[in-house]
Parts: C-alpha cells; structure tokens; sequence
C-alpha cells in the first residue's frame, strides 16, 4: 500500500507542469487603451474593471494600460487610432464620421430605443453579423450605446420646426441630418469640446444625454431641456487586427470571452445609471426649465423620423447592403430584448 502510494504521489508530480496554464509560457503583451472621456466619466471604471480582468483570466500575460481625456487622440479619431496601432483599443462613436458606417448608423435613428442597458444587448447582438465588414480594418470587441437623450440649450425648442435658423451640436450624424433638414446649421464637435461652443455662442443648442451634462458643464451653459428620449448613440470597442492577431491561441480565447454581448452589457451598464441619473438632477436644478411636449408636439418629432430612415437605407444600399433585412434584423433584436419605446 505504501509503494502504491509513493507511485501515485510520484506520478502526480510528473504530471503537474503538463498540467499548467498554456498562458504562462505566453509572451506578454501589453494593451493601451483609449477613452476620450475624462476619468471622472463611469465608462473609465468600469472598462478598468473589464480589463483588469482580463488580465487575470490571461494569467497576467495581457496587461492593460487606460488612457482617458483624449491622451492619445481625438475622439473623433479613434476608430482610425486602432486601426493604425496609435492604440490598441479604442471607444469609438462611429456617429461622428457620417456615412462611414452606414449599417451600424440604424441604432442612431429617433425613438428607437428606451433604455440603454436593454439596447445594448439588442444593438450588440444585432451588429455582430455586419461588424467585419463594416467595420473590417480593426477587430471588432462589442457595441454598446447611450442612454436615450434629447435636446438642451440657451433657447427653448418645442417643436421641430424651432431648429430653423438654429446652431445645434448633434450628437451623431443621423442627428445632424435631422437639424440640416429642419433648416438648422450644425456645429461639429466632441463631447469634451461641447461646453465650449455653447459657452462662446458658436452653438445655440445641443442633442446629450442627462447626466453628461453636469459631468462637462453643460448645465452652466443652457437653460432649457426637453424632456423626450429622442436620440441615443452607439458606440464601439476596437481593436487593432495586428495586435490580436499576434496573439497566442490561449490569449485570443480571453480577449473572445471578454468581447462578448455580456461583456458590453457590464461595462455600458455604469454609463446608463450614471446618465438616467442626470434627469432628476435636472429637474431639481434651479433656473433651469425642464419641460414634457404635448401629444401633438411629439407626433411632429415622431414624424421627422421618417426620411431619415429613407436617408439611412439609401446609403445602406449604396454601400451594398439589404436595408429592409438589416432594419427588420434590428426591429426584431429590438423586441427580443424589450429594449424599444
């Protein structure tokens, strides 16, 4: 019994290095990763907390580094950053290069969405299919999106006929179509530059979501909000295809398991607290006048929607795609996750 038990022990002995992690023989490798939103912003933590476990599940092989506030680049640059290896995952708003991502654009059409944890999983879910295609010169990680918002500014908007003659900060391009439409001229700015324009009188108004407002200042600079989720924004996390591709099988696996809709749920979902949040802060705040539209006045917005989506799919098929199938596809991810209005 004795011999039969050293034998054992000397087997399992034998076998324990075969028996360790693949990973721990894996070159390291580190990840810059930019955010362009300042680190007080929830979406820094929270992809923190992303990445660092990513880290442990790679054994410490991937290390991650977080670089908030536009250190590597423009906001509006970052889908190019990963692209060409300035980093190697970058927060993308693909709305602010209209007509670049044409398919993904239908997640920034007016009323579409009520709740931005819920239209995560649905817009996720949903642009996986067309995401390496559109978006083929970087590797993509997960969409998420913004809490629905609407309109804010120095003067007071009702119906869509007030954007005439008007300056107004659009959140993404499909909003900017919708504001050249209703004769207003837009000013094209990132969300860090937005006080900015609106302090100095280059914009009348802005399309952001409630709680961002107070988080760049914005409540200091307007007076007036509508109380209608009119507009959301989608984003993405990207990669550099370089950079995975050099990857060990072990450590593509990590970063697969943590670019999944799970994953873009948990780090969007501190970002939707964080801006519904904002609305009671708003409605409390003093000399400033938070109003609801009237039935009538909602169905003249609703309204507008309408040729924007025919924009939309026209340049969806430009680019080669089935609009009616890629919105249907939408619509039904939409209703499966009961993420719509």
């Amino acid at each position: 019994m004795k011999k039969l038990a050293l034998a054992v022990l000397a087997a399992g002995l034998l076998a324990a290095p075969a028996l360790a992690p693949v990973m721990a023989q894996d070159k390291t490798v580190d990840l810059k990763i930019s955010i362009w939103l300042p680190p007080a912003h929830p979406l820094v933590p929270s992809t923190k907390a992303w990445a660092e476990d990513i880290t442990k599940e790679s054994g410490g092989t991937i290390k991650t580094a977080i670089f908030p506030s536009e250190q590597l680049g423009k906001a509006f640059d970052h889908y190019d950053m990963a692209r060409d290896g300035i980093a190697d995952i970058t927060y993308v708003n693909p709305g602010y290069q209209p007509g670049r991502f044409p398919t993904i654009a239908a997640g920034q059409l007016p009323f579409m969405f009520s709740d931005a944890k819920k239209g995560t999983a649905a817009l996720d879910t949903w642009y996986r299919k067309y995401a390496a295609t559109e978006m083929k010169d970087t590797h993509f990680c997960f969409a998420f999106m913004l809490e629905p918002g609407g309109y804010h500014g120095r003067k007071k908007v009702v119906v869509p006929g007030d954007i005439k003659g008007m300056k107004i900060r659009p959140p993404q391009s499909t909003i900017g179509q919708m504001v050249t439409m209703l004769g207003g001229t837009n000013v094209q700015a990132s969300a860090p530059e937005a006080r900015d324009v609106l302090e100095r009188g280059v914009a009348d108004g802005i399309f952001f979501p409630w709680g961002s407002m107070f988080l760049f200042g914005l409540d200091k600079v307007t007076k007036y909000s509508m109380d209608v989720p009119l507009f959301t924004a989608v984003f993405t996390y990207s990669m550099n295809k370089a950079k995975y591709d050099a990857m060990s099988p072990a450590q593509k696996k990590v970063i697969d398991e943590h670019c999944t809709t799970e994953w873009a749920v948990k780090v969007a979902s501190p970002f939707a607290d964080f801006e519904k949040a904002g609305r009671p802060k708003m409605l409390a705040a003093s000399g400033h006048e938070v109003y609801p539209l009237t039935p009538d006045q909602l169905k003249e917005w609703k309204a507008v929607a309408a040729p924007l989506q025919k924009q939309w799919a026209d340049a969806v098929t430009k680019a080669g795609g089935n609009p009616e199938q890629i919105y249907k596809e939408l619509q039904d991810s939409i209703a499966k996750n009961d993420a719509g209005l």
